[in-house]
């Protein structure tokens, strides 16, 4: 759930920094208070949580993150889906809105999350050698895997979705604090719209369709 415009993650890290900027205002010096002030700002800015125009209609796919397309590719997703797949990956950089959404409309059916490293999350083999949280979507052009992958910033992903919640396209479902990257696993069928380098918003941008137009 979104309060004013923020990922709930993010209030103790604002409230904590804010609380500093007072207390080193009031009891320390008022210029000392700038370096708090300036935490407080960024911490405000890398949780805000805008709101986004989900867009509607059958058989498409949202991105699921803010950033830019690093991979697409035809893959063999052997773990979960057992099944040829077309994967998209997405790198967030710090200055991205870092609140995931699901891609389609889907109950989820698993969420797994693998503890690893924490290398630089545009590397190709960040996604299984890192810190990562799979979620499996069975929506209604198949099933879809989303994975929240850590980075070398990023220490911790946040997946809220449960096994058995019934999620809806462009839905909130989880963040990954600070820079990181998120891969999607569709359908082989879908046409993908997107290509490396696109820049994507989460819940907006259409990454890919299944006959639609």
């Amino acid at each position: 759930m979104t309060v004013f415009g923020f990922a709930p993650e993010g209030y103790p890290f604002i409230i904590v920094f804010a609380v500093l900027t007072a207390i080193t205002y009031i009891f320390i010096n008022p210029w000392v208070a700038i370096i708090p002030l300036g935490v407080t700002f960024f911490m405000a800015f890398f949780f805000r949580n805008p709101e986004r125009i989900i867009p509607g209609g059958n058989g498409i796919f949202v991105s699921p993150a803010d950033g830019k397309v690093i991979v697409v590719r035809d893959v063999y997703e052997g773990d979960f889906l057992k099944a040829e797949s077309k994967e998209i990956s997405i790198f967030m950089s710090p200055l991205d809105v870092h609140v995931n959404r699901a891609p389609c409309d889907g109950k989820v059916i698993d969420v797994k999350y693998s503890p690893g490293k924490f290398m630089a999350a545009y590397k190709d083999d960040a996604s299984i050698r890192n810190e990562n949280i799979v979620m499996l979507i069975d929506g209604k052009e198949g099933r879809v895997l989303v994975r929240q992958v850590a980075g070398f910033l990023a220490r911790r992903a946040v997946c809220r979705a449960k096994i058995g919640d019934v999620l809806e396209r462009g839905e909130e479902y989880g963040i990954i604090k600070f820079s990181s990257r998120l891969d999607v696993y569709l359908p082989k069928r879908v046409e993908v719209k997107v290509r490396p380098r696109d820049k994507v918003k989460a819940g907006e941008t259409v990454i890919a369709s299944i006959g639609h137009k």
